[in-house]
């Protein structure tokens, strides 16, 4: 009895321990002879793909013109793909959106022509042609606000080393349990999983206005890339011998 009465007070401390961390994991009635426990793991693992973001923006006096020159900067990306050998549907163009442009100084809200917008998004995985579509990007006067992050766009595999990390210290846990109320741990009887979403990607960099910086050494160069850590929480409901 008293073996079973501390396995009791046990299994609630870790149970408590774990919701407290917790809120939104499932809640679980242990049956008797079993052992219910959660724990936490984690997989680091370096970004595989370089994303770039930007905006095409143009503005003519009519909207016929806005949208031909429009037409143009996108052409002119199209080239700027090929050039690197880069399929232009790696990238991804938004739809093009039109609005007046006002002059607001003027008491009449006098209309000086029409702007054109659409975002671009780009997903390159050979990160040795990063530099040259900084570069290159930086050189069209028709961009905006462009970004680079490096994310982890295939994150299975670091998944499934999360899983794995977080049901090995859930074990590990069940088997402190056991060993210090004298039972021994039995097989696996239920279990739930919660990948978390992943850390905050790579370094975001800016690179409008980087034409002398791209021919430089990158600013991470020799450096360890910053990784990209994945989560995972696991539930386990384990047998008692």
């Amino acid at each position: 009895m008293k073996i079973a009465f501390l396995l009791s007070v046990l299994t609630a401390i870790v149970a408590a321990g774990n919701l407290m961390l917790a809120q939104d994991r499932p809640t679980v009635a242990a049956p008797a002879n079993s052992l219910y426990v959660g724990a936490e793991g984690k997989y680091e693992c370096v970004p595989d793909t370089a994303l770039f973001r930007f905006n095409i923006s143009v503005q003519e006096s009519n909207t016929q013109k806005a949208y031909q020159r429009a037409s143009e900067a996108a052409e002119q990306v199209r080239q700027l793909l090929k050039s690197n050998q880069i399929d232009p549907q790696n990238a991804e163009i938004g739809f093009f959106s039109l609005q007046p442009v006002y002059d607001y100084r003027d008491p009449k809200r006098k209309l000086v022509g029409y702007q054109v917008n659409t975002s671009v998004s780009l997903k390159l995985k050979d990160f040795a042609k990063v530099g040259s579509i900084v570069e290159q990007l930086s050189n069209l006067d028709v961009s905006q606000n462009q970004t680079l992050s490096y994310i982890l766009e295939n994150p299975e595999a670091a998944k499934e080393r999360a899983l794995e990390d977080a049901y090995h210290k859930a074990r590990e846990e069940a088997l402190t349990v056991t060993r210090a109320s004298g039972r021994g741990l039995g097989e696996l009887s239920y279990a739930s999983v919660d990948v978390q979403p992943m850390g905050v990607p790579g370094p975001m960099v800016t690179v409008r206005n980087m034409r002398a910086e791209a021919t430089a050494p990158a600013p991470t160069a020799e450096f360890t890339p910053q990784k990209i850590t994945v989560t995972a929480h696991v539930n386990a409901l384990f047998l008692l011998k």
